[in-house]
């Protein structure tokens, strides 16, 4: 089964604007059907807009947002109930001399309180599996890692 999803991204040029030519240039808008504009720019490191989402969050949230919902999807599966979860994920990006560059890793730190006492170790194994079910970590090609944290309401 394959799922289509769709994209428009619109950006002018800002010769008869204001604001500085290396910031503007790279500020964009992300329009999906239905849904809030995303205004986008380059990350401040990279002379764009610090205001503004840049790709490299997004990749970061998509991580995070995706392996909490599988995360959830497991749980369930498993008699879990996950109370609350929080996470405070860092992605790693190297730069080469030649200008390209990658992101070499991510961690996820996914702090989880849950309801069962009996079931802590079950509920960090899980993450394994969730990580596993993940769409966006199953598109990435540096390694996804997990520092979790399990706690009893």
């Amino acid at each position: 089964m394959k799922h289509l999803f769709k994209a428009a991204l619109n950006w002018t040029s800002n010769k008869n604007q204001q604001e500085p030519v290396s910031r503007s240039t790279k500020n964009h808008q992300i329009k999906i059907e239905g849904k809030p504009i995303l205004n986008v720019s380059a990350a401040k490191a990279f002379k764009g807009d610090p205001e503004l989402y840049n790709p490299e969050d997004l990749l970061l949230s998509s991580l995070v947002s995706c392996h909490m919902m599988s995360y959830l999807y497991v749980c369930s599966q498993n008699g879990i109930e996950v109370l609350e979860y929080s996470d405070n994920a860092e992605a790693a990006l190297e730069v080469n001399p030649d200008g390209s560059g990658r992101f070499v890793e991510v961690k996820l730190k996914p702090k989880i309180i849950i309801a069962n006492s009996d079931k802590i170790e079950l509920a960090l194994e899980l993450h394994k599996k969730a990580n596993q079910l993940c769409f966006i970590a199953n598109s990435c090609n540096f390694p996804v890692l997990h520092e979790a944290s399990c706690e009893v309401a």
